[in-house]
């Protein structure tokens, strides 16, 4: 059977394609729809939809049965499938009516993207440490992991708020390697950073001769970004000015180059990021509502570290293994004594503290075992756990006992909820149990 154009064309479309007629008998069916059921097009061919998709909805909930219905579409709908070989798939489904030249309604039109890679990064987030350099076992930082493919899956604006320190550009390059723009350019720009001037050439670009040292072209960070991701951090700290603009952009999808008289058009996704919740700003004045609602698409809340302890000792294993390799050392880790101090401190600074405190340390160690003397001054003040939330003087074991306790009480007693939120088997939480110490000898259980 000779390949028409549109066949031609729907094979070269990423997705699975597939149109049926007013009986729902499949009129068309592309190569990415053969490949992700495994149902040759020969075969799908002339057969009503349902036989060849035996879909989570086809009984009671059809997709396109409601298109047909409503004349309205139906978007990124998430159903499963069942292959030809037996195999149950994750779909992300959108529908629309197939109209003929005179625009009557001869049947339906369905694409669907295979989300088996989403499904397997999942759970790749649940059963690793580490996930695109973010280190991290809490609860918390395990739902950041299984919403970043979603999110990623997407184009929609992305808004990462949490406080200073917390890994909010290291969050939005993890999301562009997710994405589809995953080979284009990723670039970043402090919006707090710069004045008005600077900021508006550095995103913009300029015209030669638009101001006196403007001596030719120079493309901004959007021109720079085109087809990849731009990603605005401490979007918070501009302008009212500089927001309108922002407005058009994000609106339009166009922007003019200093001196210019010619919009240009932009491809770009756009990734911001703000240590002050913007709803507040909002509230007080100071950042535009509409601009806001146009950033807070998709909102992710980065949580400071002394609400994720439980990551401490994973992140300074990762620092350690990290400035050994820079260093050229062999530093084994840290003494009880000095893991202890950590684990008592506050963090203010977020991740970026924790760094920098064992950067300093392996200024002053220079091998074996990193002690409370080898940390910064703070940290050799007394007991921090007054302000930590955490007792003040405890042996590692008192620590663990103490985390165990604060977790089963987080989850009423519930032992299975508690395993997961701390990050280890429930057999494992079972076994520490029994090792715990007679009531008189626990540590604020």
């Amino acid at each position: 059977m000779e390949r028409t154009l549109e066949d031609q064309l729907l094979d070269s479309v990423p997705d699975g394609v597939f149109t049926v007629d007013a009986d729902w008998r499949i009129l068309s069916f592309n190569r990415a729809a053969e490949r992700i059921t495994g149902v040759p097009r020969r075969e799908a061919l002339g057969r009503r939809c349902c036989e060849v998709f035996r879909t989570s909805i086809c009984e009671n909930a059809c997709a396109l049965k409601q298109t047909l219905a409503t004349h309205r579409p139906v978007t990124n709908k998430v159903v499963y499938i069942v292959s030809a070989q037996g195999e149950r798939i994750p779909i992300s489904i959108s529908t629309a009516e197939l109209r003929d030249a005179d625009g009557r309604i001869i049947g339906g039109v369905e694409s669907f993207r295979d989300l088996r890679l989403v499904a397997e990064l999942r759970q790749q987030a649940r059963d690793q440490d580490s996930f695109f350099d973010i280190i991290g076992r809490s609860a918390a930082m395990r739902r950041l992991f299984e919403l970043l493919p979603v999110v990623a899956d997407s184009d929609s604006t992305v808004l990462f708020e949490g406080p200073s320190g917390t890994g909010k550009e290291v969050f939005a390059r993890a999301l562009h390697r997710l994405s589809a723009r995953k080979e284009q350019p990723f670039v970043a720009v402090n919006c707090g950073a710069l004045p008005d001037t600077l900021l508006e050439s550095e995103l913009f670009g300029y015209k030669a001769g638009a101001f006196t040292d403007a001596r030719k072209d120079k493309p901004g960070r959007f021109a720079l970004a085109e087809g990849g991701t731009l990603f605005l951090d401490e979007i918070a700290d501009i302008s009212p000015a500089m927001q309108t603009r922002f407005l058009r952009v994000l609106q339009e999808r166009v922007y003019e180059p200093l001196g210019s008289v010619r919009s240009v058009r932009c491809d770009v996704r756009i990734v911001a990021a703000s240590n002050r919740p913007l709803n507040a700003l909002v509230r007080e004045g100071r950042f535009r509502e509409d601009l806001f609602y146009r950033i807070n698409v998709v909102r992710l809340e980065l949580p400071p570290l002394r609400e994720r302890r439980e990551d401490i000792p994973l992140l300074i294993d990762h620092f350690v293994a990290r400035f050994n390799r820079l260093r050229g050392r062999d530093i084994a880790g840290l003494s009880d004594a000095a893991l202890a101090a950590l684990m008592q401190h506050d963090f203010p600074g977020n991740v970026r503290e924790l760094e920098s405190t064992i950067e300093h340390a392996f200024v002053l160690c220079r091998s074996g075992l990193i002690e409370p003397a080898h940390l910064p001054p703070h940290f050799q003040g007394g007991p921090a756990g007054d302000r930590a939330g955490l007792p003040g003087s405890m042996t590692l074991e008192q620590m663990e006992t103490w985390f165990i306790g604060e977790a089963l009480r987080r989850h009423q007693g519930n032992r299975a909820a508690a395993a997961r939120d701390l990050g280890i088997a429930t057999s494992t939480l079972f076994r520490k149990l029994k090792r715990r110490p007679p009531e008189g000898r626990r540590t604020r259980l």
